[in-house]
């Protein structure tokens, strides 16, 4: 257990870090571009600056000063405020997901930071350490993990005493013998005590595949472009540049030679940044949770209750589609953290049969069906005769203003034709790439034109469905099916067209999730 103590010291130089880059452009505007203006707004500028950034500094200190926590038995226990004084308590039995977040700053005084969330929202469901040791967030994140540990297996054991009445309840009037335990109640300790499992670990191989597939060559264009602005600045004739840059263009061997120096420092450079954002990445598992980790220069580390899950949704887009890797995302009750991490993500370049098969092996109540059902043929006409009001409204007003392009007075009608052409190849292909099956407890839904996305869940996991059938589909004999499960935001997915006795089947379906939902 943790005392009362204040945040570490070092919270201090981390807010202060961060609010140099928030004023990082006013700084460079204000004393750099501005260097030698005389103006008084400039004048009043730097004082309001001055101002504004000594009170910044005032506050941190206080804020420092004011703000504490604890941990005991079951909960946190959290104060802040300067003048208005605030207590929370946020219980371990609340919390769901414990991110980790080493950056370099962490990094160079050997600390980290850690953020617990719960599935409540609003920031004060939340209790992050900006900068806290290694150690204590260990410590910290052992104490969640043992009572939550401890709360599995007050469940356990009362789930095994109600198994043990119900077998003698059956068993009545024999004489009583050994007692009798099922496979699953005699595994629940052994699974308690297993040990993380390496289940993925990236190799370079992967972040090679990854560099091409996530185009990070392309980062190369904004710094040509950039020093293309340099070049000009240092040459305020534009004509000089002009001519340097043709007299390099004009030899096919220099220009050549350029172009294969360009591409080479470009694939380097997205090889290189892929590296720094997914290298070492490592998943691994336990009975109960999912473990998260990556990057090398900024470390993230994020763990997920598997009870937590809703769903798993696979995603390929074109590119990935052609070097046959996918990207796996698992959809959880609570808050997943900064969205600039990433953390719901599994490794966004797995090859896609690896991608089934870590699937199984993290999650073994969801199992991948690759044989799947198609949409009925006459799916195909109605997503073609379905009138597009984006097309109508843009043919419209190309038609209205009637623009030039390229020169050509009636380019108008061809932009039209191409337009309705890309509809229409777009609709086919989401008819082709369409795919669903229910399997079991679980629903598998296949959506998408160029990017697919592959949507499972276990029926207990959908809160709600919709069954909707507009004029076209009451003509065609189909129908369209809407699932809705618990997330943060709420995630809805949707097939259209499907036939209508497999619309039936599955409120059928849904319908026997009383079998997977106990109320007591």
């Amino acid at each position: 257990m943790i005392d009362m103590k204040r945040h570490h010291p070092l919270t201090m130089l981390w807010s202060l870090w961060k609010r140099v880059k928030n004023w990082f452009a006013i700084v460079l505007f204000l004393f750099v571009f501005r260097q030698g203006s005389e103006s008084q707004w400039i004048f009043y500028g730097r004082i309001a600056f001055y101002v504004g950034f000594s009170i910044s500094i005032l506050s941190i200190i206080l804020k420092w000063f004011t703000s504490r926590y604890a941990a005991d038995d079951t909960a946190f226990h959290i104060y802040s405020g300067v003048f208005n004084r605030t207590r929370r308590t946020i219980p371990y039995t609340k919390v769901q997901n414990v991110n980790r977040h080493t950056t370099l700053f962490h990094r160079l005084f050997n600390m980290t930071s850690i953020r617990f969330e719960t599935g409540i929202k609003g920031e004060d469901a939340t209790f992050q350490l900006h900068v806290v040791s290694l150690s204590e967030a260990e410590q910290l994140e052992k104490i969640v993990a043992g009572h939550m540990a401890e709360e599995a297996e007050t469940a356990g054991a009362t789930e095994e005493h109600d198994t043990l009445d119900a077998v003698q309840a059956m068993e009545e009037g024999e004489t009583q013998s050994e007692p009798f335990i099922t496979d699953e109640v005699m595994s629940l300790p052994a699974k308690e005590k297993q040990e993380r499992v390496v289940n993925y670990h990236s190799t370079r191989k992967d972040i090679f595949k990854a560099s091409f597939t996530s185009l990070s060559f392309l980062v190369l264009i904004p710094v040509l472009a950039t020093l293309y602005s340099w070049v000009k600045d240092f040459f305020p004739d534009e004509e000089v540049t002009e001519s340097l840059l043709l007299t390099w263009l004009d030899s096919w061997w220099i220009a050549s030679l350029m172009i294969l120096v360009l591409l080479i420092i470009s694939i380097a450079l997205g090889i290189v940044r892929t590296f720094v954002k997914y290298g070492n990445f490592q998943i691994t598992s336990d009975a109960k949770r999912i473990y998260i980790s990556k990057g090398m220069m900024e470390q993230t580390s994020f763990s997920i209750l598997k009870e937590r899950v809703q769903a798993v949704k696979i995603i390929q887009s074109p590119m990935k589609r052609l070097l046959g890797l996918a990207e796996v995302e698992l959809t959880t009750a609570g808050s997943l953290g900064e969205s600039e991490q990433e953390v719901n993500s599994l490794y966004p370049f797995l090859p896609v049969k690896q991608a089934y098969t870590l699937i199984e092996e993290i999650l073994p109540s969801y199992q991948v069906t690759q044989e799947m059902e198609k949409l009925p043929r006459i799916s195909l006409w109605l997503r073609l005769l379905k009138p597009s009001w984006g097309w109508i409204i843009i043919t419209g007003l190309l038609w209205y203003f009637k623009p030039f392009v390229l020169g050509q007075k009636h380019a108008w009608w061809m932009i039209s034709a191409i337009l309705l052409v890309w509809i229409a190849t777009s609709r086919v292909l989401e008819f082709f790439h369409t795919r669903y099956i229910l399997h079991q407890n679980l629903i598998q839904l296949r959506t998408g034109a160029l990017t697919s996305t592959l949507f499972i869940s276990k029926r207990e996991k959908v809160i709600e469905v919709q069954i909707t059938r507009n004029v076209l589909q009451r003509w065609f004999g189909v129908a369209s099916i809407h699932t809705v499960n618990r997330a943060k935001p709420v995630l809805h997915h949707r097939a259209h067209d499907i036939s209508l006795d497999t619309a039936k089947s599955f409120q059928l379906w849904y319908m026997e999730r009383t079998q997977d939902v106990q109320t007591r």
